[in-house]
């Protein structure tokens, strides 16, 4: 088969970009080692906090976040909220070892996953295949 001289070679789509946002920077490192470990294809950044992850966000593609619940100044949901209102369809889990009804009452209507601390591979690889198959669909799963 022939090519035209006009058409153009397949580009790759671009990677998925991950968002992680806690304020300690161990639990960050762990976050990023099993994303890595899960999807070793996506891209990842890191902010310590809201106001961080928000710069990131309007500077540039991101597909999926992490956000810590505990963090000073503005917390998890309400930067889930925030990143709810712009980007509706975008998969969010917000991640806390404060395991309360309300706390995880509060992620599921902002239509984020709760997932606790310590974060583990298999918690993490089940909101990562969600969260893959919502972005292929285009909206939330």
């Amino acid at each position: 088969m022939s090519q035209s001289p006009t058409s153009q070679p397949p580009t790759d789509p671009a990677p998925v970009t991950v968002l992680v946002v806690d304020d300690s920077k161990l639990a960050r490192a762990v976050a990023m080692r099993l994303l890595r470990q899960a999807k070793p294809d996506w891209a990842l950044r890191e902010a310590a906090n809201a106001e961080e992850a928000l710069t990131i966000v309007a500077g540039g593609p991101v597909d999926v976040a992490l956000l810590d619940f505990n963090m000073p100044g503005k917390d998890g949901l309400a930067l889930a909220a925030e990143l709810r209102a712009g980007r509706p369809a975008m998969p969010i889990a917000v991640i806390s070892a404060n395991i309360q009804d309300e706390v995880i009452a509060r992620a599921r209507e902002l239509q984020a996953t709760f997932l606790a601390k310590p974060l583990t591979g298999d918690a993490l690889a089940g909101f990562l295949s969600g969260a893959a198959l919502r972005l292929r669909r285009g909206g939330p799963a």
